[in-house]
């Protein structure tokens, strides 16, 4: 063979040599790919163990958000992320890669939380145009066997000036407006022992109608809230009691017979004091015609007052008047200002009594009602005040 053919044979070989290369490439690219995914399956590199740290709170198979609420009105709550650790679709693997997570970066969980629920509170803050604070965010995690196994991730914290305290009430919700609850979420108020759900005309005033009534709670799951929900707006116990005193029933007047009687006796004994003081001044009159003035045993002369308590020279007696007007009385006569207390004392009734007549005339808009420091002052209305 001449050089010309060694060249040709050699020129043959290579192009050989390099199809081949070019052939086997994706084989072996392949293979590699195959072994990886092998091994993200088996966890032998470690990446699946990374996969699994990234499992969310969000992840879980239910989410239960209890609202605790308080007298004063702020709230805790307490957002349960429940894992399913039982049946054929458990959720077993989700729940241990997650507490894992916790354990390792605890705080970064937390921080997500804050931020979220911040977000919330930003908005409610604008429907209420109140001022409100998220403190004292934590999560902990718990397992429970009875009645079924299930994993709690629990994210709590305190809110500031969740509800609305006027006197004797208290309307919670509109911190939530528009909140969303998706599937498998639910959201449940809670309230003090002393309170029970306000009603308006028979209707209980809850919007919208909760999924499971209950005692002292109420609840809604799977819903999407309107600008005007969730609204819930409770009152004191006391207050349908102390109303009875006021509303006629079959067995008669509500006020007490003997009271009656006290006050009949109280007339007859003022009626025989003027007769007396008449009989005993100059001229058998009790006062000199177109006087003010009564004349004295002694020959001198006093101002005639007015009796005391709530009634004017030309009012009627405090027993004919209604609660509401005995109150706007005593503050014509306070100079359009007093304290709650005082009206408690003045007029000597419950506070109970006095907060549900407070309350209706707040309703009416015959005063106004505002706290000083931790007492509540009545007010009559300022174009009222000055007349």
């Amino acid at each position: 063979m001449d050089v010309r053919g060694l060249r040709a044979l050699i020129c043959v070989l290579v192009v050989v040599a390099c199809s081949l290369a070019l052939v086997s490439a994706p084989f072996v690219v392949a293979a590699d790919a195959g072994t990886q995914r092998a091994a993200l399956q088996d966890g032998s590199d470690g990446t699946e163990t990374e996969s699994n740290e990234s499992v969310e709170l969000e992840d879980a198979d239910r989410i239960h958000i209890d609202v605790v609420i308080a007298e004063n009105g702020s709230a805790q709550v307490i957002a349960d992320y429940q894992f399913d650790l039982y049946g054929e679709n458990n959720s077993t693997a989700d729940w241990e890669a997650l507490n894992e997570g916790l354990s390792n970066d605890t705080e970064r969980y937390v921080e997500e939380e804050r931020d979220s629920w911040n977000d919330t509170l930003e908005k409610g803050e604008n429907r209420t145009n109140r001022e409100m604070n998220i403190s004292g965010m934590s999560i902990t995690t718990e397992e429970d066997a009875q009645p079924r196994e299930i994993g709690h991730a629990k994210v709590s914290f305190e809110w500031s000036d969740f509800a609305l305290v006027e006197i004797n009430r208290i309307k919670a919700g509109t911190a939530l407006s528009g909140f969303t609850l998706d599937d498998g979420t639910t959201l449940q108020f809670h309230w003090p022992d002393e309170y029970t759900v306000y009603e308006s005309e028979g209707e209980p005033q809850i919007d919208p109608s909760p999924s499971e009534p209950a005692e002292g709670s109420v609840s809604w799951q799977g819903d999407s809230f309107t600008d005007d929900q969730p609204r819930v707006v409770l009152a004191k116990s006391s207050d349908s009691n102390s109303s009875a005193d006021q509303t006629p029933s079959d067995e008669g007047p509500a006020m007490p017979w003997i009271i009656v009687l006290l006050a009949l006796a109280l007339l007859a004994t003022v009626g025989v004091v003027g007769w007396l003081v008449g009989r005993n001044s100059p001229g058998g009159e009790g006062t000199d015609a177109g006087s003010d003035k009564a004349w004295r045993t002694d020959g001198s002369t006093d101002v005639d007052s007015s009796p005391s308590g709530d009634q004017p020279p030309d009012g009627p007696p405090p027993e004919l008047l209604s609660n509401e007007e005995r109150v706007l009385r005593l503050l014509e006569r306070r100079g359009g200002r007093v304290k709650q207390q005082e009206v408690v004392s003045e007029l000597d009734w419950t506070e109970a009594k006095t907060s549900q007549v407070v309350g209706d005339l707040r309703e009416d808009d015959e005063i106004d009602v505002f706290r000083i420091g931790r007492e509540n002052v009545l007010a009559l209305p300022e174009d009222e005040s000055r007349r």
